[in-house]
């Protein structure tokens, strides 16, 4: 025996048919929305002002990886050599703290 099984995916505004997902992120939240052609087109002219005005979030949106502890691009190795020279503990290896990340962001 053997079975078929339809998926249909309708928009969540008005209940039409044909819907796809659309994905759109305000404060660092991302949403889904499923919509039809006419809310989709409607969505897109709504925020169309503001998207013209805006600049691309760098991929991942406010999320850092764990290399980029307090926020800073530095080179671990000058971050571990200041520290050292300014007298501050820091390990050979692994996270350094973001307390010393602000200080040698502050002195750089």
């Amino acid at each position: 025996m053997s079975q078929s099984v339809s998926v249909i995916v309708t928009d969540d505004l008005d209940g039409s048919g044909n819907a796809e997902t659309v994905s759109f992120g305000l404060d660092g939240v991302s949403y889904e929305i499923d919509l039809g052609k006419q809310n989709r087109a409607r969505l897109e002219r709504a925020l169309a002002p503001f998207i013209e005005a805006a600049r691309r979030a760098p991929r991942g949106g406010r999320h850092r990886s764990a290399g980029q502890a307090g926020g800073s691009s530095a080179d671990r190795g000058a971050v571990r050599a200041w520290a050292k020279a300014a007298g501050l503990k820091v390990s050979e290896r692994g996270r350094i703290s973001a307390d010393i990340m602000r200080q040698y962001d502050a002195a750089h």
